[in-house]
């Protein structure tokens, strides 16, 4: 049986995005976010054994690699933009050492939101933030930090049942457009977009979603598709960007 649909004009949590994009929301919309096992694993220095604070994140499977030297030659001030390679294309910033993810903030779709620590359930699926928080950004915490080297995840949710929320408008991110997200080292790692997919749950690209590239990158995940009570969303929404510069706060 297919829900409701509730179309028109949404606002995102922070405000309007700028090229007033209408959107859908799902009524009665499901409590979680239904994404792809993580059968490949998220590669990364950070692919660690988890760690007193991440326990409450522990995954399913048990002893993880040991957590590699940090980069040597890290940045500690400015930009960490590394210059254009020989065919003019960007190389983007140097990797970071580890910390965690304190805040993601989007520009162009007025998101500044706080970020929790999530792991993996029983299934091996990505946990969500919760429900009572819809303005929370969730972060892969056994996998790489946010700049580091590898491919960082985070997920939020688009809608739940109070209302919309902090992703409800990411498929309109463009190429170019930024993420930034504060460490608690106090550095900010600037993304950039790449591209932004939206792929069914039969058809999840999981090794090009959840794989390392060879340079620091980050994934942002919700739900996106056509709705239904009792299956939930279709697919999942996916922003696909990489590390291009680094602030010091």
């Amino acid at each position: 049986m297919t829900a409701t649909l509730v179309t028109g004009l949404v606002r995102a949590c922070d405000g309007t995005p700028p090229d007033g994009a209408a959107v859908t929301v799902a009524a009665g919309a499901p409590a979680r976010i239904e994404l792809p096992p993580l059968t490949t694993r998220v590669e990364g220095p950070s692919a660690r054994k988890p760690s007193p604070r991440a326990a409450a994140a522990k995954p399913r499977d048990a002893a993880k690699p040991k957590r590699a030297a940090s980069p040597a030659g890290a940045p500690r001030t400015g930009s960490s933009a590394r210059p254009a390679s020989r065919d003019g294309k960007a190389r983007g910033a140097r990797a970071l050492p580890p910390s965690p993810a304190k805040r993601l903030v989007i520009p162009k779709l007025t998101i500044a939101s706080p970020v929790t620590l999530l792991g993996l359930d029983d299934r091996g699926v990505l946990t969500a933030p919760p429900v009572d928080d819809p303005k929370l950004v969730g972060w892969y915490g056994l996998g790489p930090a946010p700049g580091e080297a590898g491919t960082a995840v985070a997920v939020g949710h688009r809608d739940t049942r109070t209302g919309p929320a902090v992703f409800l408008n990411l498929s309109t991110l463009k190429p170019g457009d930024k993420v930034d997200v504060v460490r608690e080292d106090r550095r900010t790692a600037v993304f950039t977009v790449d591209k932004v997919r939206t792929f069914t749950k039969e058809k999840f690209p999981d090794k090009q979603v959840y794989g390392s590239t060879g340079r620091p990158e980050l994934r942002l995940l919700t739900c996106g598709g056509t709705f239904d009570k009792k299956r939930g969303y279709s697919a999942n929404v996916v922003v696909f960007a990489h590390l291009t510069d680094v602030r010091q706060v």
